[in-house]
This record gives C-alpha cells, structure tokens and sequence, in this order.
C-alpha cells in the first residue's frame, strides 16, 4: 500500500485515478480549502484522516510519502487572467509546495497547472519553477550547476491535452514530473492517440429543460460566437470553473433548442465515471468540474511510476 498526499485535492481526481488503476492507498492528507469541494470529496471517498483547510497551516509528514500531487490555484498564471504571476498572493503557492517536497522528499510529485504558465513573466516563471524543482535533471539533461534552493529531483514537463489521450476535451495542462534521486529516475510521457469518441458521445438525450438557453440566450451566443460557432464540436472546449454563467462553453444544438452542457456531462468531459456524485448546486458543480484534473492524465501518469 502506498502513502499519498495532495494540496489543493478539489473533488479527488487524483483518488480516481488511483481507484481506476487499483492501487491501494492511504491518504496520509488531503487539502482543500474550499467548502463544497469539501463536502464532494467526503461525499465520495469520506473523510481523509488528516484534512486540512490552509496549506499554510497544513503540517508535513515526517515520513515520505509516495505521491505528492499540488495543483496551485491556476489564476494567478492563467491566460484569461490579470497574469499578475507572483505578485498575486495566489501565485506564490507554489513555494509552499516547493517546501514540502523539501522536507518529506516524496518518491514522486505531479504537478498541474494551466498552459500560460509556460509564458507568465515571459517564461521566467515556469523557468524559476523548473529550477527549483529539478536539481538533478531536467527532460533527461543533467542539472551541471544545480539552483541554491532546488530539490534533488529529476523532472519531466510536457502540455498534455486531453482530447490527445482520449477524452474529447481541448483541454490544455502542463504536468510537472518529479522523481526523487533514487536508483530508477527515469520517466516517459504516455504517446498522444487518435480521438475514438466525440463529445456527442458523453451527451444525456434527456435533460431538464433549465440547461436549454431562453430566447435571449440563445440570440446572445450567436451574436458572440456566430450561429455555430462553438456549436456541437467533436472536443468540447475547455471546461471552465465559470461554465454556468459564460457563454465561453460548448453547446449543443439539439431538437429542442440550443443547451449548455449539465454538470454531470462536465465531469464526464473531466473523465469522471457516472459512480461519483455531488450534493452541492448546480453553479458549485460546475466549479468544481472547471476546477478539477482530466482523470485520464493522471491515470497515464502514475501507470509509468514504479510503484
């Protein structure tokens, strides 16, 4: 049995891919500071025995974990954001991150963030990152004159894009590999893949008619996006923490009118199975879908660990 851990844990995307992999595992902690998120995560796996709110006052473990997974929150360095990077509070998490791998020097880390990451302050960003989390080796190439702060890691990045490892999703991450300097330190990026399913495919034909869009709804989307313009598209777009008040969505064109995607389509679309469930509201479901990990990714990560 392996010991794991996770800052900012959502609604559990890492859990699930663990699940799906059957990999038994204790859940040293998890952290998470916002409430329905919360309630989800306990809803479907209950309540780890160590459940934080902040990680600021989240203690290390002593002993190492396994896994580490943070995915600090991605709006300090999103593209649709201020792109205030580092000068937002939200933006220095990583550094929080940074000091528990440091200190419990876990086997792996995973973390995720969004693709402007790559050229928030014109790279340096991602750059410092790098640079601190990969002392030993960075892509295969040996660290020759290491950072003063880094860990002693050998780590892998690539933007992986969901509808590339078969969810139709164009959604794009980076995802941070780090492997403790051990003797088995090497690490491969699963291939992408053709796309075998569409998004049509994780559609419900029947859905309440409060997801169907009024008459000024409908006349809104087609003078933003152009009467089919984001319109039934084989990858849906990218799922975002305020898809129940955007029109940045998909939608579908149906017989009955033009519909947003409902919540349980949304984390179908972040390849969660149909088991998992929720208690909170609809707007609150969204976000934590929006929110969340592509399932999918994980699994094919963790699969190349040598657990």
């Amino acid at each position: 049995m392996i010991k794991v851990g996770s800052d900012f844990s959502g609604v559990g995307a890492f859990n699930q891919a663990l699940m799906r992999l059957g990999i038994e595992y204790d859940e040293v902690f998890a952290c998470d500071m916002d409430k329905f998120a919360r309630e989800t995560f306990i809803h479907n796996y209950g309540e780890p025995k160590y459940y934080p709110k902040d990680v600021y006052k989240r203690e290390i473990p002593k002993e190492s974990l396994d896994i580490y997974v943070s995915s600090p929150p991605c709006q300090s360095f999103s593209l649709a954001g201020k792109r205030l990077g580092k000068d937002d509070k939200r933006g220095v998490l990583f550094f929080n991150s940074h000091e528990f791998i440091k200190k419990n020097k876990p086997r792996y880390f995973i973390f995720e963030n969004v693709k402007g990451l790559l050229s928030d302050d014109n790279g340096n960003t991602f750059n410092e990152w790098v640079n601190m989390l990969g002392g030993k080796s960075v892509n295969g190439l040996p660290v020759l004159f290491a950072y003063e702060d880094s860990v002693p890691y050998h780590i892998y990045y690539k933007v992986m894009n969901a509808k590339k490892h078969g969810v139709p999703q164009n959604r794009e991450r980076v995802f941070i590999i780090g492997i403790r300097d051990d003797k088995d330190n090497t690490f491969s990026f699963t291939k992408e893949e053709y796309l075998k399913k569409t998004s049509f495919s994780f559609m419900d034909n029947d859905v309440d008619n409060k997801y169907f869009l009024s008459e000024k709804g409908v006349k809104h989307v087609y003078n933003k996006l152009g009467v089919y313009t984001g319109l039934n598209e084989e990858a849906a777009r990218c799922i975002t923490t305020r898809y129940s008040a955007s029109i940045a969505g998909t939608f579908l064109k149906t017989d009955k009118g033009i519909r947003k995607y409902t919540p349980r389509e949304c984390f179908r679309l972040m390849d969660f199975p149909d088991a998992f469930t929720w208690i909170c509201s609809d707007s609150q479901a969204y976000k934590q879908a929006g929110n969340s990990i592509v399932v999918r990714c994980l699994e094919l990560i963790i699969k190349q660990f040598n657990l």
